[in-house]
């Protein structure tokens, strides 16, 4: 099978049930700023060293990969799909919970940049949290969302500069923005 089919030559290309639709579309920008973070969440996974958390990482790129799947698809589909729930959810929370009791509190904001696997999970973050206003913007505009997937890109987004931080400590870095004058 070759990997090119030329079908998107002219800027458009097919939802999950074979509706065409140009590349710019709201849902295709949706998924793709998903694939965009599975793909930094994979650098963080590179550089992780405990492998609790090389699973944990894991298992969150496999969950984006069912949230793309629910983004490329407008409903029009009889493929039965995997979702998302306040499960999945309550995971990502209790994993939050559970490094926050660790972390010194956090009294000023943060500037990342202390060591490559914490600058690249807030890099993962902040494409989580674009993917996240265009997935809005995509509710906004009348499109179909399925429940617990803009709650999930939140909390994910939490975990990940939570995740950050504890890289940051690991590492014993600074990690603090003090406005100067």
């Amino acid at each position: 099978m070759k990997i090119y089919t030329k079908k998107g030559d002219r800027g458009e290309t097919s939802l999950i049930g074979g509706k065409r639709v140009p590349k710019n579309h709201i849902r295709v920008e949706a998924y793709g700023a998903i694939d965009e973070l599975i793909s930094a969440i994979g650098v963080v996974r590179a550089y992780e060293t405990d492998d609790y958390y090389k699973k944990f990482i894991l298992e969150i790129q496999n969950k984006l990969m069912n949230i793309a799947a629910l983004l490329a698809s407008e409903g029009d589909t009889t493929k039965q799909l995997p979702g998302i729930s306040d499960g999945d959810i309550a995971v990502l929370e209790s994993e939050i919970d559970r490094i926050t009791a660790i972390l010194p509190k956090l009294n000023h904001f943060v500037v990342p940049g202390g060591n490559l696997s914490e600058s690249f999970a807030h890099l993962a973050r902040s494409i989580c949290r674009r993917a996240e206003r265009i997935i809005v913007t995509l509710t906004q505009e009348g499109h179909q969302v399925p429940e617990f997937l803009e709650a999930y890109i939140n909390r994910l987004s939490d975990f990940l500069f939570t995740f950050a931080r504890r890289l940051n400590r690991d590492a014993e870095n600074m990690e603090i923005w003090i406005p100067k004058k």
